[in-house]
């Protein structure tokens, strides 16, 4: 008698492959720094975290979509980055105020810091957030990326579409943009 053979199990759904990749610790690892290059992209603390959360969500339905061709860090950062744009793009984003410099930088001290100490970090980001948006977009997320995310050049270029060379003459003239932007909130 032949044993009936057992059907092949079937492929892993979207989920089970997160799993196995390890999506808890991608999400970990990454969520902190796509929360704050969404806040400094959109200027604003919910929107941030709403756009940070959406970023995810669309990495969990696009994986199938993830050739693995890049890290997935600069997978976020690209996926991040286009929905940050689309978000300045809509109509509600333009027509929306603000509210970053009332609520971000209360929150950006440590409880440890003595009272001076709070009030000076709260001027110094909201001048430093003032100077970022002063700048063009296209410098500020040079500036963002390189600065505050510690990407290579090429990763950047990876993500804005440009070449390495191009990047590191554009960040150059950022830095100086960003120096007399920040010298004027002064």
């Amino acid at each position: 008698m032949h044993e009936a053979e057992a059907p092949a199990p079937a492929a892993p759904s979207q989920p089970a492959r997160w799993e196995e990749s390890g999506f808890a610790r991608v999400y970990a690892e990454h969520s902190r720094a796509i929360y704050y290059l969404c806040l400094r992209l959109l200027g604003d603390p919910a929107q941030a975290e709403d756009a940070a959360h959406d970023v995810f969500i669309r990495a969990w339905r696009n994986f199938a979509g993830f050739r693995g061709d890049s890290a997935v860090r600069t997978w976020l950062y690209r996926i991040a980055i286009n929905h940050c744009r689309n978000r300045q793009q809509s109509w509600n984003a333009r027509h929306l105020v603000s509210n970053a410099d009332d609520a971000v930088w209360e929150t950006a001290v440590a409880r440890t810091d003595s009272p001076l100490r709070a009030l000076e970090t709260k001027e110094l980001g909201q001048r430093i957030q003032k100077a970022l948006d002063a700048l063009p977009a296209e410098y500020r997320l040079i500036l963002l990326l390189v600065a505050d995310d510690h990407l290579s050049y090429g990763e950047v270029a990876a993500l804005t579409d440009q070449t390495a060379d191009a990047v590191r003459g554009k960040l150059h003239r950022a830095r100086r943009a960003f120096a007399a932007a920040f010298a004027k909130t002064e």
